[in-house]
């Protein structure tokens, strides 16, 4: 802060999320309004998404995630630099994804894998080979499906799943 105000405005200042005394998005605040006018991003190894919109929506030019190469580095600095916002890819595609289903919420990653095989007609069997485990393994993840939802069977825990858009 004490750089920024005895050589600022810089044309873009890089505010590490976690640097000590700044109290991330608070810190970058601060150092927004200290750059008058000048852009400011934030650079985290592991702030979350959530983290990197709100910087966003708080007026920061940009969020730069560490473990960004070199030469993107470089390349998202020009783009700052000459006054164009950056978003990592992973970011945008994170926000253009379709909110996850309810029910989708209530499976484990294995019971999602186990209904997709029940939505393509597959038997206990086929998706134990698909995906590598015992047939008794899947036997139980059926049955934990059924029960989350609520359906009598495979065969309408499959309609529940595709009725619902999951698969």
């Amino acid at each position: 802060m004490d750089k920024i105000r005895d050589e600022g405005p810089f044309d873009l200042v890089l505010l590490d999320y976690q640097m000590p005394g700044m109290q991330g998005l608070a810190g970058l605040s601060k150092a927004i309004a200290a750059n008058e006018g000048g852009g400011v991003a934030i650079l985290s190894g592991n702030a979350p998404s959530q983290t990197a919109r709100e910087a966003l929506k708080l007026g920061a030019v940009g969020f730069i995630p560490k473990t960004m190469g070199a030469q993107s580095l470089l390349n998202a600095v020009r783009f700052m630099s000459a006054g164009e916002i950056y978003v990592p890819v992973e970011l945008m595609r994170e926000e253009a994804a379709p909110p996850a289903h309810p029910l989708a919420e209530k499976l484990s990653p294995r019971e999602g894998q186990v209904l997709a095989g029940l939505c393509k007609g597959f038997s206990n069997k086929e998706i134990a080979r698909e995906l590598d485990l015992q047939e008794v393994t899947i036997k139980l993840h059926v049955r934990t499906l059924c029960r989350k939802l609520e359906a009598k069977n495979r065969t309408q825990a499959a309609l529940i799943a595709k009725e619902a858009g999951l698969f």
